[in-house]
């Protein structure tokens, strides 16, 4: 173990971390590798520490907390926001873990370091003053023949406070779970997991409400959209049995300029359990809740983000690989086209009768956007007639 002091700096839009390095000098050993957790050998500049003599320094991205994989954390009642992150501290002895977080909130940032190891935190700023409780009335309207008792004996007290969720993203290749950074080839099969941590497990559930595929430089297409998959071939519905785990089969697929992918989801956190989506092929997506759910179900918004090396080694097939680069250009095109039905300017593109559907979702609102186009292309008839009648008019 490390016996460096881990020291962490909350701004409106950046983490800043320092970690005091052991003195090379003092042992003869090679020096510890310091990365964030899912990225180690990951090239970006942007997510590596910088290293002045025993200081390790990592700025970490708020403003675009998946730059570097940082999870988000908004609550949906107070609208408290909390980043948190893992950093591996790893030597040929010990492997360290130090969990760091900021907490935004109207109130100034608050500065969190957790080291894992040792299982001590401390805060580095102080806490926001509290506010008094408001609208408390107090009644002297007492029921007919109610009697206090003279004597009142208290014997217990208990007082609880629902947890705040952890989620955790991991891959599985079968059912067996990737335990270090993933490299994969091109068309293995994989499956996504979601998980909430044991202690929020018993009081929330969750639901998928939108998940991303990035190559983190140009590239970037929708995979699930309000809780349905946007083409299942590429990436399916998430599944559930308690709630509590979510897991959806994809295959590893990359883009033509990077081997690497960063899935990015938001991931609603409701009480007791998220309902399923309705999907147009007549599966249950566990993503948004239905409208009829009331807002108050939904009580944390959670956004965290997975990386995926992706390579084109030998043994790969190359027929399958033809085939994924052709299905990431039809996720292209429909996304153009769900983004074109979401803004409801338009009416519905005709699908052949032979033709898998290009994206799947709620079939509801999409009937909703084909009347709404059909209302609008009413009006269009309209607005052409009168131009010619005027037209005509002139002529004369």
């Amino acid at each position: 173990m490390f016996d460096g002091s881990h020291k962490v700096h909350c701004s409106e839009d950046q983490m800043r971390v320092d970690i005091g390095l052991p003195d090379a000098d003092s042992k003869d050993q090679s020096a510890p590798q310091i990365y964030l957790e899912g990225l180690k050998g990951y090239p970006d500049e942007r997510c590596q520490p910088q290293i002045d003599g025993s200081l390790a320094v990592f700025r970490l991205s708020l403003s675009d907390f998946y730059e570097c994989g940082v999870t988000r954390m908004v609550n949906q009642l107070t609208g408290k926001k909390v980043y948190y992150h893992k950093i591996i501290i790893e030597s040929a002895s010990s492997k360290e873990i130090v969990s760091v977080k900021c907490i935004t909130t109207a109130s100034p940032a608050y500065n969190v370091m957790m080291n894992a190891t040792s299982g001590s935190s401390s805060t580095s700023s102080a806490t926001a003053p509290s506010s008094g409780i408001r609208g408390l009335v107090k009644r002297d309207v007492l029921p007919a023949g109610f009697q206090e008792p003279e004597d009142l004996e208290i014997t217990t007290s208990l007082t609880k406070r629902a947890p705040e969720p952890r989620l955790s993203i991991g891959v599985s290749q079968d059912g067996q779970k990737f335990t270090r950074d993933l490299t994969v080839k091109s068309g293995t099969p994989l499956t996504m997991e979601i998980n909430l941590d044991e202690d929020s497990a018993p009081v929330y559930g969750l639901g998928v409400n939108y998940l991303d595929v990035t190559d983190t430089h140009t590239s970037s297409e929708t995979l699930i959209f309000k809780g349905c998959t946007v083409d299942p071939y590429l990436f399916e519905n998430f599944n559930t049995i308690d709630g509590d785990i979510l897991s959806a089969k994809f295959k590893a697929f990359k883009f033509p300029d990077s081997s690497y992918v960063q899935f990015r989801a938001t991931v609603n956190v409701c009480l007791d359990k998220c309902l399923g989506t309705q999907c147009s092929n007549n599966q249950v997506g566990f993503g948004r809740r239905k409208r009829e759910i009331s807002a108050a179900n939904k009580v944390y918004e959670i956004s965290l983000a997975m990386f995926l090396q992706v390579q084109d080694i030998e043994g790969v097939n190359k027929n399958e690989v033809l085939q994924l680069e052709e299905k990431l250009r039809e996720l292209k095109l429909a996304n153009q086209r769900l983004a074109r039905n979401s803004r409801g300017n338009f009416a519905l593109e005709q699908t052949p009768a032979n033709a898998m559907p290009a994206f799947v979702v709620d079939e509801r609102e999409l009937g909703h956007l084909s009347a709404g186009s059909g209302s609008a292309s009413n009006g269009l008839s309209l607005a052409l007639w009168t131009l010619l009648g005027s037209l005509s008019w002139r002529l004369i």
